[in-house]
Parts: C-alpha cells; sequence; structure tokens
C-alpha cells in the first residue's frame, strides 16, 4: 500500500508530492515549522493527510520540549509551546476543516494529559499515540467508504475523478480513489478518467501515478475534456473528495468540482462526494461560510522558471470552489450514505457524535 506519511519519535517523515512522479524523495520534519511549512507549501496535500500531519506537529512540539528540559512537569513547561503549536500549524491553511478537527482532538488530549499530572516525557509518547490512532482510524475509515461507494457503482463502471484522492492525500488508501480501488478490486470497475487537475496537476501527477502502479486502467484528460465525455456517454459516474462539508450538505473541494456537478446534472450523471466524517463542518450552515483559500498566482502564470502568461495580467488563483448540495447525487461517508436532504442526515450523525461545534473557531490568530 502507498503510504505518504511516516512518524518515529522526532522525526515526520512526509513523501515530497510536489516531485512527484518524477522521483519519489521523502522530507524530514523535526519541528513545527517545518511540519508547517510542509503543509503551506503542499509536501503533503489532501485534507485527510492534513491533519494527519499536523496532528504530527503537535506530537513533535511535545517530543522537542521534553527532549530540551527533561521530564519536568507539564503544567507549565508545556503550556506556551503546546499552544503555540497549535496556532501555528491551524493558519497553514483555512479550507480543510480536518487540520482543525485534528488539532483539537490533540488539544483535548494534552489538556487530559496535564490535568493527569503527566511528565514532559509521558506527554511526548500520549501525543504520538494520539496522532498515530488518528492516522490509523483514517485509514480504517476510507476503507469503509470504499465498501459503501463501491456498492453504489454499476458493474463495469466507467468513473470520472477529480484531483488527487488516494492514499497519497489519506491515512491511505483514500476516499473518492479509494472506492475506485476496491470497485476495481471486486470488478465492477471498467476505466477511469483522470482530470489532470490544473493549476498544480494534481490529478496528472499523483492520481495517474497511483493508478498506474495498481495496475487501474485510466486515461488523463485536460480539464475542459470532461463534459465531451459526458456527452458522448463514456462516464457512468462522478467521484470527488472533499475538504469541508457545511451542514446542508454544501460541498469545498478542488476547484473545478462545482464545474463537474453541474456538468454530471445537465447529462444525468451521478455525482459523489467521498469524504470520512472529519470532514463534515456541521455547525457550518451552507457552503456560503467556507473560507476559500487563494495560491500563489505563479501556480497559474507558470511553473519553475517557465512564466506563460504576461508579466502585467493579474491572476485569480483560488484552490477551492463549493458545490451546492441539490448537485450531489449522495455523500459517502465513514458512517454511511448520506442521501437528501442533507441537513437531516448530518444533524442526525453529529448528534449520534456529539459533535456539533463548528471547527472554524479551532483555527486560530
Amino acid at each position: 500500500m502507498i503510504q505518504a506519511i511516516r512518524y518515529e519519535p522526532g522525526t515526520l517523515w512526509l513523501l515530497d508530492q510536489r516531485r512527484l512522479p518524477a522521483e519519489e524523495a521523502w522530507v524530514a520534519c523535526s519541528s513545527v515549522e517545518q511540519v508547517a511549512r510542509a503543509i503551506e507549501s503542499m509536501v503533503v496535500r489532501g485534507a485527510p493527510a492534513i491533519g494527519i500531519a499536523a496532528a504530527y506537529g503537535v506530537a513533535l512540539a511535545a517530543r522537542r520540549l521534553a527532549q530540551g528540559v527533561g521530564d519536568a512537569p507539564v503544567q507549565g513547561a508545556a503550556e506556551g509551546a503546546v499552544d503555540r503549536a497549535i496556532r501555528r500549524l491551524a493558519d497553514t491553511r483555512p479550507t480543510a476543516v480536518n487540520l482543525h478537527w485534528a488539532l483539537a482532538r490533540m488539544e483535548e488530549r494534552y489538556r487530559r494529559e496535564r490535568d493527569a499530572g503527566a511528565g514532559l516525557g509521558e506527554l511526548a509518547q500520549a501525543l504520538e499515540a494520539e496522532a498515530r490512532a488518528i492516522q490509523e482510524e483514517d485509514l480504517a475509515m476510507c476503507r469503509r467508504m470504499a465498501e459503501y461507494g463501491a456498492d453504489l457503482l454499476p458493474e463495469g463502471a466507467r468513473v470520472l475523478t477529480h484531483c488527487n484522492t488516494g492514499a497519497l492525500a489519506t491515512g491511505g488508501h483514500g476516499t473518492a480513489l479509494g472506492v475506485i480501488r476496491t470497485a476495481w478490486s471486486r470488478g465492477r470497475l471498467r476505466h477511469v478518467w483522470v482530470d489532470e487537475t490544473r493549476p498544480v496537476l494534481q490529478g496528472a501527477r499523483l492520481t495517474a501515478w497511483e493508478l498506474l502502479k495498481e495496475g487501474i486502467p485510466h486515461t488523463l484528460i485536460v480539464d475542459g475534456a470532461a463534459a465531451s465525455l459526458m456527452r458522448a456517454g463514456r462516464v457512468d459516474a462522478v467521484l470527488v473528495g472533499a475538504d469541508r462539508i457545511a451542514a446542508n450538505g454544501d460541498t469545498a473541494n478542488k476547484i473545478g468540482t462545482y464545474m463537474l456537478a453541474v456538468l454530471a446534472r445537465h447529462h444525468g450523471i451521478p455525482f459523489y462526494v467521498v469524504a470520512p466524517w472529519s470532514t463534515v463542518d456541521p455547525a457550518l450552515p451552507s457552503g456560503a461560510h467556507i473560507p476559500i483559500e487563494e495560491r500563489n498566482p505563479q501556480e497559474v502564470a507558470g511553473y519553475g522558471e517557465a512564466r506563460w502568461a504576461p508579466e502585467a495580467s493579474p491572476v485569480a488563483n483560488p484552490a477551492f470552489d463549493v458545490t451546492p448540495a441539490e448537485l450531489i447525487t449522495a455523500i459517502i461517508t465513514d458512517r454511511g450514505v448520506l442521501r437528501p436532504p442533507y441537513e437531516e442526515g448530518i444533524a442526525r450523525l453529529a448528534a449520534e457524535a456529539g459533535r456539533a461545534t463548528s471547527a472554524a473557531p479551532e483555527r486560530r490568530g
């Protein structure tokens, strides 16, 4: 299984997704700042993977503190360091709610250990265990979603997917790409159409790389080719991931997702969102409240030292767009498949989880 995140006490290893598919290189992070920069620069990307990396970043803060001052009581010694780590990591990327969910969970574990009188060494071990649990649980959630999603596809399905939602973007297996993996293993999948996903080409560089490694038949297309494929009857379903899902089912995902949803509705093709419950923000009323990250204009205007746009031309580079709930056929979560009206299903799951507070306030600074 492809695994993009590895941890050993004191070091977080991240497969550098900026350099794929040309080179499989790993980046070693031993500090909160290194983890934060890795998230910001997209060494690691994908909402679940960002949350996992941030969780390990908090554990690294405690580990470095314990190495510096010994096994002193947590009270006082770690208070500022852990809080600063959480604030720094929370500010890395605004749209993916998994980041804030994971950090809130790490903060809760920190406070439990502190209140129990743990020493710094014990705190570091506890936070490392919590981060590992988040990663392992994400893998288990991906496998459950994959089973639910594969059941929805017709035999011999030809699916279209956008961006990268595979093992590289999660704790392993993937969300939308996890459904594709499982459907292929069951013999239900015939072909995958892979959107290149401008401007950073996560589909071309990452999704195609994952599918090639596993021998899953696929064809890479430019983003603008999706409409003609649908019109020609060559797409049976669209599968995408999510970075945040509001209480009404509105979904933020990689820029270009909304366009696919409109096209799928026009052509009568099912449009499925695949995301773990940690991606749902049940206290955020609608997609209008989801913050949309604006990234570096150079991602659109050129690559490396090459520039293909005029220097004087202004560039807009929103990393995400919001797909209205009415365009989504179903939301596939690790807790089951949600159908419209999404407010009812999300409210029910939120009540069961006891998590009705928005993750947005957790983003500090």
